[in-house]
Formats: structure tokens, C-alpha cells, sequence
């Protein structure tokens, strides 16, 4: 699938990080074709204008700047004149102040659904596999489904009297953090804590001051983050905070510096050694020579199990649109994201991946270092690897057999990015590596990534929905409700 003397060619590194991208099948000459669609496409600068606070995101016109927020060098970066990094650089003394006043707190409650979530939670999950992090050992609980199933769950566990709870929205209207957060209030009471006690354990995190104040929060305890940051690219805002709160403000500060450290390549680095841009382009060869409708995210470590479903957010909220950002139909948008940690992987949906109807590209993540100190290490993790690399091996080069039943088509394409370790600065890396590459494809297929008009419709039908279901008569089709869904309804409220 890959000439020998291309391999050296396919291999590109940017804070140590590894992007292998040999077994994409793509020829020199194709990619200097597809180096050729990105000029075309002006993504050099689709990049300067983000950096420079350019309101790339039209729809809403503001700006897309996330990368302010990991701009650990604090050099000015300009919002309509004003630079943003005073504001942004007050959040963080604000956190790491915070960091060194909490005591003998047993829980915390991170109440905040999609991008005021994943990524926290993500990082939570995977910093608690690092060997020898320091941590203050509290009990992170993260609600963010309506379903009281995991908010019964949560407060079984908590504490109450040492509890701190931390509502994150940034439009502090969202519905189910809304109902969560007053239920977890509701929960505070009925343990007799005090209406001072309540009001010490509760923070919010918004870009709507005056709703979390409305609330009850006290001033001191919210913290901003602001409209050109999106939802599912907060997590290095005060979105984060778990992540300082638990392994300390000098780890939130490695995962900041990691990301920071991808977008400055990803700011200046030639398009052709640019490692967000070539993974944004082998993508889109993908789609164009094989019609992909898929692909998966597979790493090679149990910590990064949650890394798939934070990435199906940032990529199918960002780019899953019909139309571009002219108003016309594209041509390719998002495909479907899905992934878990191999090699479980491998005994779940593997079957598909290798001789399945469909071609699905796969980005094979690994980590050089073993994920624990524990003596059987070493061998296990050799083990992992050489999964890892005899999959890639396996889906690219297949196999013949005269029953069709062992036959495996080969030529599936994988890339495999190589991380040297996983702690705090290589997550903030491969997050950044990821985000950048979303940007990168909305530029090429002319996307906006950063407005998600679609998710709000539905929950616009919810309201004349649950109205419906409040009550106990029978329910007609109407302008709101459809005869499928009107048949629902009765068939719940009989």
C-alpha cells in the first residue's frame, strides 16, 4: 500500500508528537494535488485570520479565538481593538487562587452538558491514569444527563457538608443543566445544609453573568468565559476547572502549554510539515478516492476511552452542515465519528472495519510509555503496541484466501499518531492537534465549524411535547405535534 521510499516522507512530527501517515495510500503526486486544493482553498488565511481574531464565524459574526485561551506567552491577541489576554489571564489567577484556598473538600459536581462536559471529563479520566500525578483524591461527579438515573447515582455518593458544586453553561439557560443544578440545590437543603453554607459551595462557569448571579451565585464564585469561545472548545477556559482543581493549577497550566505549543505549528508551520492540515487532507482524499462516509478514532490507551466521544462532538457539531457558508449545498461534510480505546475495539467492531462493505479510515493513537508503574507494565504495553501496529498493518495490506470467508480487502487507510508520553501537556497537544484539524476541514469544504444551528429545532418541539405530556387528555395531531408523535404521547399518558 505504501512504496518503500515514501515511508520517510509520511512521517511528520510536531511537539514530539508523531503523525504516520503511510498508510493512507496517497502518492506524492497526489499529495501535492491535494497541497494544491488547500492554496486553492486560501487555508493559510482561513489560519491568520482565527489567530487574529478575524469573525470567521459568520453566522454569528464573532470571532473563533479558543486558542486565546491556552495563550500561555500572552502576547496581545485582538478582539475589534481591544486585546482579550488581561481578561483571560485574570480567569487564570482566579483559578489557581481558588486551587490553594479549597480545603477538605470530598466532592465535586460539574453540572454542564456537551462541550461544558467532555472535555473536562475527558481530562479528568485520562490525567487519573498518569503514574505519580499529584491529586487531591476528591471525588469528581459529572452530570450532565436529564435522566435522574445519574443524578441519583451522584448524590448516593456525595457528601453534602463537603461537597462543592460548579454549574457550567455558557448561555446559563441550557435545560438540563438548569434542572440539574436547582435539583442538586434542592438536595443541599433537604440535607440541612444553610442558606450560607449553599451559597459558599455553589460556582458557575458562563459567559451570562446576570442569569448565574439571578441564580444565586455569589459574584466571587463565577467565572466568565466569553461568546467567541464555543461550547465544545471551552475546555481550556474556566470550563477546565475540575482539571486544575484536582491535579493542581501547574497541571492545568502543562495541559494549556501543550495545546498552545500545537497551535503555534499549526499558526506557522508550511502546510506541507503542518500536522493538522495533513490529517485534514488525507481526509478529504479519503472522501473524494473512496466516497467515506466514516471513520474511527482508535487509541491504543485505556486513559483516552473517552477521547472518541469528545471528538464526535467537536467534529460532527463543527462540520456535520448540508450547506456552506455561502448558503449552497456542499459537496462533503463531517463524516460519522466513532471509536473506543483498542484493543477492546478489536473484539467489538473490528469485524466491520476489515471486511465490512464499507471502507472506514482509522486514526490509530498510541502512546510510547506505559500508562502505569505497575510490574507486569512493560509486557502489557508491548503487547498493545504491537496490536496497534499489526491492525494498521492488517487493514492496509489485507490478505488472499481461497474461501471468501478469510479473504480481507485490504487497502483501508489508518494513520497512526504517536504520543512520546500521556500526562497533562501531550493531552493538551492531541486535543489542540484535533481541533485544529476540525478548523482545517471547515476551511477546505467551505464549512462554518463554528455555529451549530442544527442541534436547537428539536428543542423547540420538546416544549409543546412535554406539555402534551403533562396533561391527560387525549392529544390531536397540530402545527407542533405530528400523528406519529401524537399517537406517542397517548400511548405514554395512558
Amino acid at each position: 500500500m505504501q512504496n518503500p521510499e515514501n515511508i520517510a516522507a509520511s512521517t511528520h512530527i510536531a511537539v514530539d508528537v508523531v503523525l504516520d501517515t503511510a498508510y493512507q495510500n496517497i502518492s506524492p503526486a497526489q499529495w501535492e494535488k491535494l497541497f494544491s486544493v488547500a492554496r486553492k482553498s486560501k487555508l493559510e488565511g482561513f489560519i491568520a485570520d482565527m489567530f487574529a481574531g478575524k469573525h470567521i464565524n459568520l453566522s454569528e459574526d464573532r470571532p473563533a479565538l479558543h486558542s486565546a485561551l491556552r495563550n500561555l506567552s500572552k502576547s496581545p491577541v485582538m478582539l475589534d481593538g481591544k486585546d482579550v489576554m488581561p481578561a483571560v489571564t485574570e480567569v487564570w489567577h482566579r483559578i489557581e487562587a481558588l486551587c490553594n484556598k479549597w480545603v477538605g473538600i470530598t466532592d465535586v459536581i460539574h453540572i454542564g452538558i456537551g462541550g461544558s462536559d467532555f472535555g473536562p471529563r475527558l481530562a479528568i479520566e485520562a490525567l487519573a491514569h498518569v503514574p505519580g500525578i499529584a491529586s487531591r483524591g476528591m471525588r469528581m461527579h459529572f452530570l450532565a444527563n436529564i435522566d435522574t438515573a445519574e443524578l441519583a447515582r451522584i448524590l448516593d455518593r456525595a457528601q453534602p457538608n463537603s461537597t462543592r458544586v460548579i454549574i457550567v453553561s455558557k448561555s446559563f439557560t441550557t435545560l438540563e443543566t438548569t434542572m440539574n443544578a436547582k435539583a442538586v440545590v434542592n438536595w443541599l437543603k433537604n440535607s440541612d445544609c444553610t442558606h450560607s453554607q449553599i451559597a459558599h459551595s455553589l460556582y458557575a462557569v458562563t459567559a451570562n453573568i446576570p442569569a448565574a448571579r439571578e441564580f444565586g451565585i455569589a459574584e466571587e464564585n463565577i467565572y466568565p468565559f466569553w461568546d467567541w469561545v464555543g461550547g465544545r472548545y471551552s475546555v481550556w477556559s474556566a470550563v477546565g476547572l475540575p482539571i486544575a482543581l484536582q491535579y493542581g493549577f501547574k497541571n492545568f497550566e502543562q495541559f494549556l502549554a501543550g495545546a498552545h505549543a500545537m497551535d503555534l505549528h499549526f499558526k506557522n508551520a508550511p502546510l506541507e510539515q503542518n500536522l493538522p492540515v495533513i490529517m485534514a487532507l488525507a481526509l478529504l482524499h479519503q472522501q473524494e478516492a473512496m466516497g467515506i462516509k466514516a471513520y474511527a478514532a482508535i487509541p491504543y490507551a485505556d486513559a483516552l476511552d473517552w477521547f472518541p466521544k469528545w471528538l464526535q462532538q467537536l467534529d460532527m457539531e463543527s462540520n456535520g452542515k448540508s450547506v456552506d457558508r455561502d448558503g449552497k449545498p456542499v459537496k462533503h461534510s463531517s463524516p460519522v465519528v466513532f471509536g473506543s480505546a483498542g484493543s477492546n475495539a478489536q473484539h467489538s467492531y473490528f469485524q466491520l472495519l476489515h471486511q465490512g462493505s464499507d471502507v472506514v479510515p482509522i486514526d490509530f493513537i498510541a502512546v510510547r510509555k506505559p500508562m502505569s508503574d505497575r510490574p507486569e507494565a512493560v509486557a502489557h504495553h508491548r503487547i498493545l503496541l504491537s496490536n496497534c501496529l499489526a491492525q494498521a498493518q492488517a487493514l492496509a495490506h489485507g490478505k488472499k484466501a481461497e474461501n471468501p470467508n478469510d479473504v480481507y480487502p485490504g487497502n483501508r487507510p489508518s494513520n497512526l499518531i504517536l504520543l512520546p508520553e500521556l500526562n497533562a501537556f501531550y493531552l493538551g497537544a492531541l486535543l489542540a492537534l484535533y481541533e485544529n484539524r476540525a478548523a482545517s476541514l471547515g476551511a477546505l469544504w467551505n464549512i462554518n465549524s463554528f455555529d451549530q444551528p442544527g442541534v436547537e429545532y428539536g428543542k423547540v418541539l420538546a416544549k409543546p411535547i412535554e406539555k402534551a405530556l403533562l396533561g391527560d387528555s387525549h392529544v390531536e395531531a397540530n402545527d407542533n405535534i405530528d400523528a406519529v408523535t401524537a399517537a406517542r404521547i397517548n400511548l405514554l399518558n395512558s
